[in-house]
C-alpha cells in the first residue's frame, strides 16, 4: 500500500512540476529580482495527500474534484475576494457584468464558512424581501450553508425563474434567525436612475458598475438638463456593491478635471502598479467614441452632495474617494464597505479562471481604502439603523491589511447608530423584518438631508 501511494505521489508530484513551470513561475520570481526554486518538500506532502484520498477515501473521487477542490482551497485561504471560477461561475461572472443574469439579487462573501450578504442589488427579490447587508445566511432551504464553498452555496441561489427557495439568516440585534421565501427571477439591473427631486435639483442613482454604466450615466445627466441648469446633484452610491474599474473612472471622470487623478493600484508586479486618470485611456474600451463628450459643460461645476453607506464598496467607494479628495462634492451618510482590493481575472483554459487578489485601492491623495473604507465629511444616518450594523470589509475573516493605517481601527466604521427617538424598528421581538427604505422616495431621510445641505438649509444628522 505505502509503495503504491508513493507512486500515485511521484506521478502527481512530476505533474505538478510541469504545471508549475508552464506557468512560468521562476519568471515571475525574476520580476522581483531573485529565483525562488519550487517547493519540492510541500509538493511532495501534497502529492502524498492526494494518494491517500485517491486509494483510501471511503468512495471514490475524480482527479478532476480533488484537483478543483485543491485550487479553490489555495485561493479562499488567502483573502475573502479571491477565488476559483469552475465552468458556471466564470460564466455567471461575465454574464453579470452585462447587467442582466439569474438569481435572488444578493451580492455575497464568505465569513467563517457562512455566506454573508455585502449588499442586497436594488429592485430583485432578494432587496424587496429584505434581505439586509450584513445578514449571515446560515441555511439554503434545509440544507446548512456551513462548509459549503461560496461557489457552491451561489449555484445553489441561482435557479430557474419563478422557482422558491428558502432563506434562513441571522441578523445582528434578532433574538432568532429569520426565514425568507424568495422566488427567483431574471435580475436585469438597471445601473443607473435618475430624477427631478424638484426644479433644480437633480437625483442620480448608480446601482452597480457595468460595462455600459458610463453611457446610461451621460443619458441621465443630460435629460436632467433637458429644463435648464441644476442647482445641485445628488449622486447616490447607496448599497452599490461596485462592478467594473473603467465604469467608476467614467463616471468619475463626468465631474472631473481632464486628466485628474481617479484612483492608484499599487501591487507586487509593475502591472498593478498604476495611475488611473481622468482620460478616454482609461474609461474606454476599445473603438468607442468618448461618451462624456455630449455632457453638458455645467456638469464639472455643479454643487454636489455623494450619498455613501455601509453596502458601498468598491467602485463605489472609487468615485467617492476621487470625489472627496478633489474637494468636487461632499460625501454624506455612514462610513462605507472597505473593499480596498482589486481582483485579477486570470483565464486557465476549458472555460475557468481565477480570481486573485492583486493591488491596493488608493484614493488621489493616498489614502488606503482597503478596510477601512471612506469616512463622510457629513455622518447623517438612515432611520432605524440603530439596530443594524452593517457587515464592513474589516469584519471578514483574512481580510487584507490597511497597509496605510495597520495599527489603527477606524473609530468611524466601528462606531454603533446611535438610538433615536421613536422606538424600535420592526424586526425585534418576532415582527415583521423592517423593509429596506426605497433611494430616492420622498421617505428618504438622507437625500432630504442632502437636498437641504445644497439649499444651505440646516443638517439633520439623526432622525
Amino acid at each position: 500500500m505505502k509503495s503504491k501511494l508513493q507512486k500515485v505521489g511521484l506521478v502527481l508530484l512530476g505533474a505538478l512540476a510541469g504545471v508549475l513551470v508552464s506557468l512560468n513561475f521562476s519568471a515571475i520570481a525574476q520580476k522581483e529580482g531573485a529565483r525562488t526554486p519550487l517547493p519540492v518538500e510541500e509538493l511532495r506532502s501534497f502529492a502524498e495527500v492526494f494518494g491517500a484520498i485517491k486509494s483510501n477515501y471511503v468512495e471514490p473521487v475524480e482527479d478532476k474534484k480533488l484537483i478543483s477542490e485543491a485550487i479553490n482551497g489555495m485561493l479562499t485561504g488567502l483573502d475573502p475576494h479571491s477565488a476559483y471560477l469552475d465552468n458556471d461561475a466564470y460564466r455567471e461572472l461575465q454574464v453579470g457584468t452585462q447587467g442582466e443574469f439569474g438569481g435572488l439579487g444578493i451580492e455575497v462573501g464568505m465569513e467563517d464558512g457562512f455566506v454573508k450578504v455585502v449588499s442586497p442589488i436594488e429592485d430583485t427579490p432578494a432587496f424587496r424581501a429584505g434581505i439586509k447587508t450584513g445578514d449571515l445566511i446560515i441555511k439554503l432551504d434545509e440544507t446548512p450553508v456551513k462548509g459549503m464553498s461560496l461557489n457552491d452555496a451561489v449555484k445553489r441561489m441561482r435557479g430557474k425563474p419563478k422557482t422558491a427557495i428558502k432563506l434562513t439568516v441571522l441578523r445582528k440585534g434578532e433574538a432568532k434567525p429569520l426565514e425568507f421565501t424568495l422566488v427567483r427571477d431574471v435580475i436585469k439591473v438597471q445601473s443607473v436612475k435618475s430624477k427631478m427631486i424638484e426644479p433644480g435639483y437633480g437625483y442620480l442613482r448608480v446601482v452597480q458598475f457595468q460595462e455600459q454604466s458610463g453611457e446610461n450615466m451621460v443619458r441621465h445627466v443630460n435629460t436632467l438638463y433637458k429644463d435648464g441648469l441644476l442647482k445641485g446633484l445628488v449622486l447616490d452610491l447607496r448599497n452599490d456593491p461596485g462592478g467594473l474599474l473603467h465604469g467608476a473612472i467614467g463616471i468619475s471622470a463626468a465631474f472631473l478635471p481632464a486628466k485628474a487623478t481617479v484612483v492608484t493600484t499599487d501591487g507586487r508586479t509593475e502591472d498593478a502598479k498604476r495611475k488611473y486618470l481622468a482620460s478616454t485611456d482609461d474609461y474606454l474600451r476599445g473603438g468607442r467614441d468618448d461618451y462624456l463628450k455630449s455632457l453638458p459643460a455645467a456638469i464639472k461645476t455643479v454643487p454636489m452632495v455623494v450619498l455613501v453607506n455601509g453596502g458601498s464598496a468598491s467602485a463605489s467607494e472609487i468615485v467617492a474617494g476621487a470625489l472627496q479628495d478633489h474637494k468636487r462634492a461632499l460625501i454624506m451618510g455612514t462610513q462605507t464597505f472597505g473593499k480596498g482590493s482589486v481582483q485579477t481575472i486570470m483565464p486557465l483554459g476549458n472555460n475557468t479562471a481565477i480570481k486573485l487578489t492583486t493591488a491596493r485601492y488608493y484614493t488621489p491623495s493616498g489614502r488606503s481604502i482597503q478596510a477601512k473604507g471612506i469616512t463622510p465629511d457629513i455622518v447623517v444616518e438612515e432611520p432605524g439603523s440603530e439596530n443594524h450594523a452593517f457587515l464592513r470589509e474589516a469584519d471578514l475573516d483574512k481580510h487584507l491589511a490597511n497597509d496605510k493605517d495597520k495599527d489603527k481601527v477606524s473609530e468611524t466604521a466601528r462606531a454603533k447608530p446611535a438610538a433615536q427617538p421613536n422606538g424600535k424598528p420592526k424586526g425585534q421581538n418576532g415582527d415583521e423584518p423592517r423593509k429596506p427604505i426605497e433611494f430616492g422616495s420622498d421617505k428618504d431621510f438622507q437625500l432630504s438631508q442632502a437636498i437641504n445641505m445644497l439649499k444651505g438649509v440646516h443638517i439633520i444628522q439623526k432622525n
